[in-house]
């Protein structure tokens, strides 16, 4: 059985009709050689009253007359329009976000919103035929009303049932088709009627059946719960969030960030940068940039602590993630808690301090040595006379320790060893630092921050 609808589709277009012709005005009272004269509104009403409605008019008397001047319109026809119609099976889809609507205020705020799916079904085309009926006194007052209104149409006016911008229904023109001047017949006989003047609008309308909304916030619950096709269900989780527009993935102006640590600093494309990923050297504040996150959240939406990401593109296909909340003490900075699970697994044991074996030694500006201490080398050392602090690394059978740059020395209780021997090693070793907190990899030709440092506009992103 269909379900009942009604949704004043053909009521609403004659309400705009009505408000075409509400606010005409004639006036009466001028004596010649004055310019002062009253004006009348003339009302408009729909003339197809009850019988009920129209017996209280009319005060429940057969002899009362209406008042003129008066306006009164009816439907004449509604025919179907053949011309007009387009597939009937059509169905058009959209998907629509809305904004955050805070209810304590009563006003709609920046930030997204419900999500929904609205399947829109092909409406039907009619011709609606409506008679205007002009009711005067006297010619003057004909003239008077017909002057204002026939030069509006011109042949027509479009008009709007709705401000909905999803109706696609809601547009149509008015056009006059044809103008009665009076309903009078001659010779006039005995009788004097009410002089009236008729004219006749055609208007191309649509009656669509109802829409069908779905909210995606349920959709959602029941996508979120499946793994994808890898097993993968943070992803699946995530990418069904992007999909169904209950998250938004971008990358702002093209700016580039700098993670250093904990923190994410945002730059302008522009800003120039003495840093370089492939250096030891931790990264350090660009103190010259002072572009606050919040500004460049909210263009875009809300940052949901816990849930919003930061996605860091690396150079092998994969991705470092992490979720975020802007720093409380300073605006600059976003707190990044990095997803382990994401970041490199380290390879090797963790080194002690990234140092210069020429420059400082064991208790010549280091530790005095302990076993198990490991560092990594700039510099070789050990080898052509480059031996560093007198006696300070002390290698097999009491001599010098020899190594290269780039290698990991380790200490065993009594003198140093090679660890790793850089050039005899293959790529991808990873290891971090324990003073610094950075992980390094190793190329194969040379150590690089793994995945701390600086990245340009396009390779990292925001997921709100």
């Amino acid at each position: 059985m269909q379900q009942f609808f009604y949704d004043e589709q053909i009521r609403r277009f004659l309400l705009q009709f009505t408000r075409i012709f509400s606010n005409f005005q004639i006036e009466y009272g001028r004596e010649d050689g004055s310019d002062a004269a009253a004006l009348l509104r003339v009302p408009v009403r729909y003339g197809d009253a009850s019988r009920n409605a129209q017996t209280i008019i009319q005060e429940n008397s057969a002899n009362s007359l209406p008042a003129t001047p008066l306006m009164t319109f009816y439907v004449a026809a509604l025919d179907y329009d053949r011309p007009r119609m387009q597939e009937p099976y059509h169905v058009s889809k959209i998907a629509v976000r809305q904004r955050t609507y805070d209810e304590s205020t009563e006003t709609y705020e920046r930030t997204q919103g419900n999500a929904f799916s609205i399947e829109r079904l092909m409406p039907v085309p009619y011709k609606l035929t409506l008679n205007l009926d002009i009711w005067t006194s006297n010619t003057n007052q004909k003239f008077q009303l017909l002057e204002q209104i026939l030069t509006l149409f011109n042949p027509s006016l479009e008009i709007q049932s709705t401000d909905n911008y999803i109706d696609w229904t809601s547009l149509s023109v008015v056009e006059l088709e044809s103008v009665q001047w009076s309903s009078r017949t001659i010779p006039m006989g005995t009788e004097n009627p009410i002089d009236i003047a008729t004219l006749r609008f055609n208007l191309p309308i649509w009656i669509s059946s109802p829409a069908k909304v779905k909210k995606l916030g349920v959709i959602e619950r029941v996508i979120a719960s499946i793994y994808d096709a890898q097993g993968d269900a943070v992803n699946a989780i995530t990418n069904s969030d992007l999909l169904l527009g209950t998250r938004q993935i971008i990358t702002p102006y093209n700016y580039k960030i700098v993670l250093i640590g904990n923190q994410v600093q945002v730059l302008q494309e522009r800003t120039i940068v003495d840093q370089t990923n492939q250096s030891l050297v931790p990264p350090t504040i660009v103190s010259s940039s002072n572009v606050m996150w919040p500004s460049i959240i909210g263009m875009y939406g809300v940052l949901r602590p816990g849930i919003s990401q930061l996605r860091l593109d690396q150079d092998d296909g994969t991705q470092v993630i992490g979720t975020i909340v802007v720093d409380p003490n300073d605006e600059r900075f976003l707190l990044f808690s990095v997803d382990e699970d994401t970041v490199p697994q380290n390879t090797l044991l963790p080194v002690d301090a990234v140092i210069n074996p020429l420059v400082s030694g064991p208790g010549q500006g280091l530790p005095n040595p302990v076993a198990g201490q490991r560092y990594l080398l700039t510099e070789s050392t050990g080898a052509d006379g480059n031996v560093g602090p007198a006696a300070a690394w002390v290698g097999p059978s009491g001599r010098p320790l020899v190594a290269e740059y780039n290698d990991i020395i380790q200490f065993n209780g009594s003198r140093w060893d090679v660890a790793f021997m850089a050039s005899t090693q293959p790529g991808d070793q990873y290891v971090t630092n324990l003073t610094t907190a950075l992980q390094y990899q190793w190329t194969g030709q040379q150590w690089i921050k793994s995945y701390q440092g600086i990245y340009p506009g396009g390779q990292w992103n925001l997921v709100l």
